[in-house]
């Protein structure tokens, strides 16, 4: 366990070797609107775009699958500012982090090697061994930052 953004435990699903859960029509549904989608989505959205397709699937079955999804390594999660779980399908596979816009959600995938590197110096000085940790970063994007400039003026 380690603290995220918003200083919320949380677990980091990167790179998990849990076993991959059951197929299903409606996990099948689920994973595919986040292969469609680029950035990080909260339940409900996702829940709505199955609605919009013409899925019928639950909230809760939609809960349940995104649960699955990320405790196996298919998805990753990261909390909102606003302590709300986005998931999200990861490009990337082993650990990895995420910059997130916050006013739009696009996201980057990132290898951090130095901060890697930091957390196990840090972890080592307090004598900790097997550090896990979960970084995930939010600012806004080159796009948002140039609209943002723009209404100031």
């Amino acid at each position: 366990m380690s603290r995220t953004a918003g200083d919320t435990p949380s677990k980091s699903t990167a790179g998990s070797t849990a076993a991959r859960p059951r197929a299903t029509r409606q996990r099948a549904a689920v994973a595919g609107i986040l292969q469609r989608t680029a950035e990080f989505r909260s339940a409900q959205q996702i829940y709505a775009a199955l609605e919009a397709e013409g899925t019928k699937v639950g909230l809760a079955t939609v809960y349940r699958n995104l649960t699955a999804l990320a405790d196996s390594g298919q998805v990753d999660q990261v909390r909102s500012a606003d302590g709300e779980i986005l998931y999200r399908s990861c490009e990337r596979v082993g650990h990895h982090h995420h910059i997130v816009c916050r006013n739009c959600g696009r996201t980057e995938e990132v290898a951090g090697e130095e901060l890697e590197a930091w957390i196990e110096r840090v972890g080592t000085a307090a004598g900790f061994t097997q550090m896990e940790h979960v970084a995930e970063f939010f600012g806004l994007c080159r796009d948002c930052s140039a609209r943002a400039e723009g209404d100031d003026a």
